[in-house]
């Protein structure tokens, strides 16, 4: 009689950053994964491609089939350069109806085990001072991207409801490490280049989240032998400003900071002109979350802000 088949974590969104580390992790440590991507690319043996969007629901099942938990990580993250009638379109498609399928059919597979990748955006984009969002806090998305991952969230919690299937949803905040791409490559890329940056009055706090630290969270829910249900926020175990965060960068890149002190007026004004009055604002305002709720579910404990040099070395080609 052939032995019983290992059962596996799938992870969708695994030629991502965040899905790329979460595999890696999963494969050093001994767990059979299963990488779900949009297009093939031939590197892993355990990779499947397939649409999301637009697979059959048979075969979502069947390639959920014999999974413990389920890693949906894949997502249409934010644009600023869509229209909004199409933006929320698109990333209802992308955010809300994918997580419905896969959820699903993870309920048909039983799966037992549902980690979902959202975002602090759905409860707002800026906090006030000693004032972190807490889970049970109501939400308050503000763009497209954000009231989507509400409603999956939602969704998700509707359809793991009454079945054997435990569905987390983790709010994240910005997430650093070796890989990542968005605002943190951005961010690097102008520290690297010596660019003079206009951030040294900025006095703000901003919850971020160490792609480690992340790591150890979905560990932590999928090893727990507690039910860890509903929506938590994940963060380090120290708030940053935007001055200290170049500061952490430049140190790891073993540069000279070339921050200037402008007043936060002026910058702000200065966005509002350039028609970039969002982007001021999340450089300049607060936004913290307190992950105590998932401390107190499972062993996780959150890991100290941290930069080295791999995170901030050039995105390999």
């Amino acid at each position: 009689m052939s032995a019983p088949r290992r059962r596996f974590v799938a992870v969708t969104g695994a030629g991502g950053f965040i899905g790329g580390a979460l595999c890696a992790r999963l494969e050093a440590q001994g767990h059979p994964v299963r990488r779900i991507v949009r297009i093939a690319t031939g590197e892993h043996q355990d990779e499947v491609a397939l649409d999301l969007e637009r697979a059959p629901p048979d075969a979502l099942v069947r390639v959920l089939d014999g999974a413990f938990a389920v890693a949906h990580l894949a997502a249409r993250v934010h644009r600023m350069d869509e229209p909004g009638r199409d933006a929320e379109t698109a990333h209802r498609l992308a955010n809300v109806d994918v997580t419905e399928r896969l959820a699903l059919a993870a309920v048909t597979a039983g799966v037992r085990r549902f980690v979902f990748a959202s975002t602090v955006k759905v409860n707002g984009e800026a906090t006030l001072h000693g004032r972190a969002f807490r889970t049970g806090d109501a939400p308050s998305p503000q763009d497209a991207y954000a009231q989507s991952k509400l409603a999956a969230e939602r969704t998700l919690a509707q359809v793991s409801s009454g079945t054997s299937m435990l569905a987390t949803s983790l709010r994240l905040p910005l997430v650093y490490g070796a890989g990542a791409r968005g605002n943190f490559r951005r961010l690097v890329d102008a520290v690297a280049a010596r660019r003079l940056l206009p951030f040294g009055a900025i006095d703000n706090r901003r919850s971020v989240l160490g792609i480690d630290n992340l790591l150890d969270a979905i560990e932590a829910i999928l090893a727990s032998e507690a039910a860890v249900i509903g929506a938590h926020f994940v963060t380090d175990a120290q708030s940053v400003s935007t001055p200290a965060l170049v500061r952490a960068i430049a140190e790891a890149l073993n540069v000279e900071p070339r921050l200037v002190r402008v007043p936060v007026g002026a910058l702000k004004l200065g966005g509002a002109l350039a028609g970039r009055a969002a982007t001021i604002a999340r450089l300049t305002g607060s936004l913290e979350v307190d992950a105590s709720a998932l401390a107190r579910a499972t062993a996780w404990r959150p890991r100290p802000f941290r930069i080295d040099a791999a995170m901030v070395a050039p995105a390999r080609l």
